[in-house]
């Protein structure tokens, strides 16, 4: 096999794809549990980087040693029955990693979670994916002569199949067949290369049939089961992934959810007697009589962060003079509005574009209302935070219209991001306030300082539930004091500002189940759980 320098060169190029498929995998897979933002990015980067020098190392020493290559093909089998495991097993070393930060407590929760469940997932395999390059130009230079040409088409293909597995996986096969099949595409290339080889020089066939039913084994548990875990006594209706997000879809005896990305999180909902939400959907109702909807024949209202289309139902319903313009980055979200949520796809008073919140908003006119509800995972994107777009949103508004913005966590300490995020509109509108409501905070924005005093005055309407509402929001209305914490495009760091936050709420719910257990015996825990 050693003479078939072809063969060498395609275990090259596949094991630079399988790198690359095992990096995009592995944030889809701990985005359920961790989010994908840049800081988990971070975390599996820095990880994949991390394993692979010491591959590198270990590959050359071995190489060195004992350049027998059973070793490496046995090594690649190894990866790829890995691999084949990593989405069946992987949530729930995932929920063990978490339980044990849980119990021994301290901060930063999210970041240690993410940062030991990568480790102990991806390291290992990534590590022996390491030690193949320095293996094959043991095998492949045959002459010092030709040394540097060798060594250059070995990393070119290494590169080149790096290219492919960055695009394949995000563009072909997550979207087509979900993120657990990606590694099993990828697992059976690497196991296919590896029975190959041993099948031709006839050599540790029991170990390689062994390694081939549990490959297969795996497959079929990542095939048949989520890699993710669902909400309690919630029944799965839908589960998919598209380029940007994973997808659930969650139904229980009232309610239809769509979570995306973090997991039990609810992104949109729909009560299924048509009733409110009770969530701040309903609370960002205010924006159209602040507006001033009872004196316009049409209401002109833009969503950037359509979702399954919770609020444009809403607005529909309570404000039938209402016109929506719905933006939404995700395609496979705007299908399930029509197809889950009872977004009416005739209804020519709603129309959804595909496309980029803050893109789209400079190629349009003036609007009403405009809500500002494009969170990604824990945060909201820091181009949908800064004083320019808060500026172009303004520059969009009529001259009594209202922006809205939903921000999804609340801190009891200052310096939070929404302290930041609502710094930086006072630093634009000139009327500013805020309503809580849950973990969740309505911020209405104004170029109009009588914007609140109109409100107060006009909040009641033909629609008993819906003045009991505003009467509701009107109660907690808030007028907010700016400090001088401002988010620019070049300086918005409200991932680390989110993850703060997170952990946070992590830490009290964590230290409420510490008191509530302290001091009880393990029949006592578990009878308390149960």
């Amino acid at each position: 096999m050693l003479k078939r320098k072809w063969f060498l060169y395609v275990t090259e190029f596949f094991a630079g794809i399988s790198v690359m498929a095992i990096e995009l995998g592995a944030s889809r897979l701990l985005a359920p549990y961790f989010s994908s933002s840049q800081i988990v990015w971070t975390i599996i980067i820095g990880t994949i980087m991390i394993a692979m020098a010491l591959g590198n190392i270990m590959g050359g020493r071995i190489a060195d040693r004992d350049p027998n290559p059973d070793r490496l093909y046995g090594r690649l089998l190894i990866v790829a029955v890995w691999c084949a495991a990593i989405p069946f097993a992987g949530k729930y070393v995932i929920a063990g990693v978490s339980v044990l930060l849980a119990a021994l407590g301290g901060g930063n929760f999210l970041i240690w979670a993410s940062l030991l469940s990568c480790l102990l997932l991806f390291v290992f395999p990534l590590m022996l994916l390491g030690t193949v390059s320095p293996s094959l130009v043991k095998y492949t230079v045959s002459s010092l002569d030709e040394s540097g040409k060798t060594v250059g088409e070995l990393n070119a293909l290494n590169t080149i199949g790096s290219i492919i597995g960055t695009f394949l996986p995000t563009f072909v096969t997550i979207p087509a067949v979900g993120t657990a099949l990606t590694f099993v595409i990828f697992s059976s290339v690497l196991l296919v290369i590896s029975l190959v080889y041993f099948i031709s020089v006839k050599r540790r066939l029991i170990r390689t049939a062994i390694a081939l039913l549990l490959a297969v084994a795996f497959s079929v548990l990542a095939a048949t089961s989520s890699f993710a875990f669902g909400a309690e006594r919630d029944t799965e209706l839908y589960e998919d992934e598209s380029i940007y997000n994973y997808l659930q879809v969650l139904e229980n005896e009232r309610d239809v959810i769509l979570s995306t990305n973090v997991m039990f999180g609810v992104q949109s909902i729909t009560k299924k007697d048509g009733s409110l939400t009770g969530m701040y959907y309903d609370y960002a109702l205010a924006a159209p009589v602040m507006a001033g909807v009872k004196e316009k024949d049409l209401l002109d209202v833009l969503i950037l962060g359509f979702g399954s289309g919770t609020y444009a139902t809403e607005c529909r319903k309570y404000y039938p003079s209402s016109k929506i313009e719905g933006v939404e980055i995700d395609r496979k979200i705007i299908d399930l509005a029509y197809s889950r949520f009872g977004v009416d796809p005739d209804d020519e008073a709603i129309k959804v574009t595909e496309f980029d919140g803050r893109a789209y908003l400079r190629g349009v006119g003036k609007y009403d209302v405009i809500m500002v509800d494009a969170y990604r995972d824990i945060t909201i994107p820091f181009q949908l935070s800064s004083a320019e777009f808060f500026t172009e949103v303004k520059e969009h508004l009529s001259d009594d219209g209202v922006m809205v913005v939903n921000l999804n966590m609340r801190s009891k300490n200052t310096g939070s991001i929404n302290d930041w995020i609502c710094d930086t509109i006072s630093s634009v509108f000139e009327s500013v306030t805020y309503a809580d409501v849950g973990t969740n905070r309505e911020v209405f924005a104004s170029p109009d300082p009588d914007t609140v005093q109109r409100f107060k005055k006009d909040l009641y309407s033909k629609n008993g539930e819906l003045t009991a509402l505003m009467l509701t929001v009107r109660e907690k209305l808030v007028d907010y004091e700016a400090g001088d914490l401002i988010l620019t495009d070049d300086k918005a760091p409200v991932e680390l500002l989110g993850m703060k936050m997170i952990d946070e709420m992590i830490s009290d719910e964590l230290e409420y189940y510490r008191e509530q257990l302290r001091g009880k015996s393990i029949s006592e825990i578990i009878d308390y759980f149960s």
